[in-house]
């Protein structure tokens, strides 16, 4: 059992990682999704434009890779094809003002930043500054594993455009594959290597990954590593598992949440020890049986243990001698003796 700091903690963890999609008390500014080929943000984003449409915000979604709108987004900005300032001007012009002069809340969402981060690497940091207000929350997706052409003009010295935005990041959500993670967890408990899916496979011309093999328990799932900014300066770290609702005839539910050491493919052995203490029947998958049958519990309790007779006080500071008798294949050294 967690310990009750520990078990605060995580749960205090959980519900930052819902007060962030909920866009609650701008929790989260600006917003970076970090995803690969292996697993894609798209779970991530559609969960964020269901939670923001629930709390009626106004949705601009940018497309530099999308070809259409999505179901739930307000205003859909193609970006492809214009410079940095026709883009920014084209987005702010959407931002809605209330009857009495304040804006409303307004989600942007940018579905690709590495387009950007390469045709104008320098003026990404104002780009990203100049879309966020008091009440406008920017979340941008970067490809972490498609490569990025810098231009000519690009100063070496400069940071590289992804250290940039992760500096500028208030938080930084990384997505990776359910299926692969618990494949690699297996490989460790056996001390096996882990194993490599895409590019880290090392194979020309082919992608091996979420579609060649999946689960029933893992193929809605993702993890989610969830990394916050405090005003204070606190960084909050914790890792989860989102879990996509299915779409029923044009109507998205809200994807459930849990830390990834409750899913059940994530528990500790410790946790399944105590299961069997307690008298469950789940041994938790291990190879061998931590309880203890009624016979052979009473024969434990039969054993006399070595020396026991050396535990009883008999008096006159003797208690806790050792007591000790010779058997016949020991030899008997006087020499010793005397010494």
């Amino acid at each position: 059992m967690a310990p009750p700091a520990q078990s605060h903690s995580r749960s205090h963890a959980l519900l930052l990682l819902q007060k962030l999609l909920n866009l609650r008390d701008s929790a989260s500014p600006l917003t970076l999704v970090l995803d690969t080929l292996e697993q894609s943000a798209r779970p991530v984003i559609r969960d964020f434009i269901t939670r923001a449409k629930v709390s009626k915000s106004r949705i601009i979604f940018v497309s530099f890779a999308a070809l259409g709108k999505p179901a739930e987004a307000d205003i859909l900005v193609k970006a492809r094809g214009k410079s940095a300032e026709a883009l920014r001007s084209e987005i702010v012009s959407h931002y809605p003002l209330s009857a009495s002069g304040h804006a409303l809340k307004v989600l942007v969402i940018v579905d690709a930043l590495n387009p950007i981060a390469s045709s104008a690497p320098s003026q990404l940091a104002h780009f990203l500054s100049s879309l966020i207000t008091p009440a406008v929350s920017l979340v941008g997706v970067y490809h972490t594993d498609v490569p990025l052409v810098l231009p000519r003009t690009f100063n070496e010295y400069e940071p590289h455009p992804l250290t940039v935005l992760s500096h500028l990041a208030t938080a930084i959500l990384r997505v990776s594959s359910l299926y692969q993670a618990v494949e690699c967890r297996q490989a460790r408990n056996r001390s096996l290597q882990e194993p490599e899916w895409g590019l880290k496979e090392g194979r020309e011309g082919v992608l091996i990954g979420l579609r060649s093999k999946g689960t029933t328990r893992t193929e809605n799932g993702l993890v989610l590593e969830m990394e916050i900014r405090r005003r204070s300066g606190r960084s909050v770290a914790e890792k989860f598992v989102l879990v996509s609702s299915p779409e029923k005839a044009g109507k998205t539910e809200l994807a459930k949440l849990m830390l990834l050491s409750d899913h059940p493919l994530f528990r500790d052995s410790s946790d399944a020890g105590e299961d069997v203490g307690g008298g469950g029947g789940d041994e938790g998958g291990t190879t061998f049986n931590l309880g203890l049958t009624e016979k052979q519990r009473k024969d434990r309790e039969g054993i006399v243990l070595p020396y026991f007779d050396a535990q009883t006080d008999i008096g006159a500071g003797e208690g806790g001698r050792i007591l000790y008798e010779m058997g016949r294949e020991d030899d008997f050294d006087d020499e010793e003796d005397e010494i």
